[in-house]
């Protein structure tokens, strides 16, 4: 039976074969609503690589005021983590793309880390990323994540010290998420030296590197890709749903933004140039 470390590190596989950069997108789930998560996400299916399901937090402390915002109302909305799971069960219905949630680590703690982590298993979830939660602490989850066949995919950031790096990398089990820059999430951030960066990292592992943080267009997506096996996608997703329309509207859009960047990738960046 195929786990969830499996099909990410499957999806990474293919993509070295074809020689082509990953696409990972990321959708806030219940944002709009329930029913706009699923088709935003079936959409997005169609040119990506993996797929981040965003948990909305009262208090995402990682994340940008694009993103923020779409947390807030989804939990105005009324979403729950109940309701996450079934959106969940519905998109692996849908596709066979690895799926992974992004979440913080209190609403994980709240709903129970064991519950919390065989729940998104049998939801179709293949892996967590959790942003506020440090390597040094991630030892309870990440023992029930592996039981369970999920990856606890580590994060880095320009600011990690070499000592850090190396414990991160001892973690991964399918791919590390480096962050383009410090602060927060959001598609106007100015980009640093990721070349540097990447180098660092890739001393201390083989495994992939996908980079977040800043990814907007296909141009910068491709800048960024010229360092790392795949980009992130979030906040400029985010916009495009919250840019207004009816929900075809809503879905052309993203499917056009999330359709030129992979275009851009899938060819080797000339589109994006």
């Amino acid at each position: 039976m195929i786990t969830g470390i499996d099909r990410i590190n499957n999806s990474f596989k293919t993509l070295g074969e074809k020689g082509e950069k990953g696409l990972i997108t990321y959708v806030t789930a219940g944002f709009p609503s329930a029913e706009h998560t699923l088709e935003i996400t079936r959409e997005l299916a169609r040119h990506s690589d993996l797929i981040e399901i965003g948990i909305p937090f009262s208090d995402p402390v990682a994340d940008g005021p694009v993103i923020q915002n779409s947390s807030y109302r989804a939990l105005a909305g009324g979403i729950k983590l109940s309701g996450i799971f079934n959106l969940a069960e519905k998109i692996r219905g849908g596709t066979d793309l690895p799926l992974l949630f992004m979440t913080y680590y209190n609403p994980v703690m709240r709903y129970g880390i064991e519950n919390f982590v065989r729940n998104s298993r049998d939801s179709g979830v293949d892996g967590l990323i959790v942003p506020d939660l440090p390597v040094e602490e991630d030892h309870i989850l990440r023992e029930c994540a592996v039981s369970c066949g999920l990856s606890l995919v580590p994060l880095a950031a320009p600011t990690s010290t070499d000592d850090r790096i190396s414990k991160i990398a001892a973690r991964s089990d399918s791919f590390i998420y480096c962050v383009s820059v410090t602060g927060v999430t959001g598609s106007g951030k100015e980009i640093g030296d990721l070349k540097t960066f990447s180098d660092r990292v890739r001393k201390k592992t083989s495994h992939p590197l996908a980079v977040g943080f800043g990814i907007s267009g296909p141009a910068v997506a491709c800048r960024s890709a010229a360092h790392f096996d795949a980009v992130v996608v979030g906040s400029a997703i985010v916009k495009a749903v919250d840019a207004g329309g009816g929900l075809p509207v809503i879905v052309e859009r993203v499917g056009r933004l999330a359709g030129g960047i992979k275009d851009a990738l899938r060819n080797g960046c000339d589109a994006g140039e």
